[in-house]
């Protein structure tokens, strides 16, 4: 079914994740993040953010072959975006990162340690063969949700 599907964490997980004794310490963040005191107990309004990458607003890919940089100015753009449209980091709920070499991935919760703070948003982190353009190396899109104005 489309909605009110079974979570693909069984309940044993959960618990442990819940209580962050997991004995896999390996997994840096929790499986799943509760959104209990987050915003939608109320009116919200919810933002897909699309891939963001290494792209100055010309265009331009920043960074080319400096995957820390190209990590960087993606986070960058992610929070340019959410502010644009009235949110903040604090209001992501989850992230898919793509990458094109798993090697890195130390790097990536280093940055996301660095760019969000407890709660940390669920994620995904994917290696894929290619992005849009054959110079990227990542990209991060995200779920966010805000307080309706007014609401």
């Amino acid at each position: 079914p489309r909605f009110g599907a079974a979570s693909s964490v069984s309940p044993t997980r959960r618990a442990t994740d819940e209580k962050n004794t997991d004995p896999a310490a390996a997994r840096p963040f929790r499986a799943f993040r509760p959104v209990t005191g987050h915003c939608l107990w109320r009116p919200a309004v919810y933002l897909l953010i699309s891939g963001q990458a290494a792209l100055d607003p010309q265009g331009q890919i920043i960074g080319a072959g400096d995957f820390t940089a190209q990590a960087e100015c993606a986070f960058g753009n992610l929070q340019r975006v959410l502010e644009i449209a009235g949110a903040r980091l604090e209001d992501v709920l989850k992230v898919t990162i793509f990458v094109t070499d798993m090697t890195y991935f130390p790097e990536v919760v280093a940055l996301r340690k660095r760019f969000f703070r407890p709660p940390y948003p669920a994620d995904s982190i994917v290696q894929v063969s290619a992005l849009a353009l054959p110079e990227l190396m990542f990209e991060i899109e995200a779920l966010a949700a805000r307080p309706k104005s007014g609401g």
